[in-house]
């Protein structure tokens, strides 16, 4: 759902969403309808916090989503929620930008070990202090 499309939006709020879109287009697997979701993102796929929280919630629940994901860092917000409207919704709080394909799409995505990543402490920069050449 899009209501109100043409209102201009801005900041980071929509880079999860924007993300799945991308990776549901990419796979040719449709976002389950009744999920919305918010949350900023990095380039290295993790899910961080946004505001309006409370507000995005109340506008889910109005056009009947029954899922909501959320960055798990926006947790302590859902208090703001009111507590009828929590019993109503499925919180999904994501970490990661996995997590969220994993929910949105339903898929299961494999650990970055196994897709041949290496762990997000270990940098491009780790490399060259251990003395290995760059990847290319």
């Amino acid at each position: 759902h899009v209501p109100a499309g043409a209102i201009p939006k801005d900041g980071p709020s929509a880079g999860v969403t924007m993300m799945t879109a991308l990776v549901s287009l990419a796979l040719g697997r449709p976002v389950q309808g009744d999920v919305a979701m918010t949350g900023e993102i990095t380039l290295r796929g993790k899910v961080l916090p946004v505001g309006g929280i409370k507000e995005k919630v109340l506008a889910a629940h109005r056009v009947g989503i029954k899922k909501v994901i959320l960055p798990r860092l926006n947790e302590r917000d859902l208090d703001d929620v009111p507590t009828e409207l929590r019993k109503e919704i499925a919180f999904v709080l994501a970490d990661t930008a996995d997590d969220v394909l994993e929910r949105a799409l339903d898929i299961a995505v494999a650990p970055a070990e196994q897709r041949g990543e290496r762990h997000a402490a270990v940098g491009a920069g780790a490399d060259r202090e251990a003395g290995a050449a760059p990847n290319k």
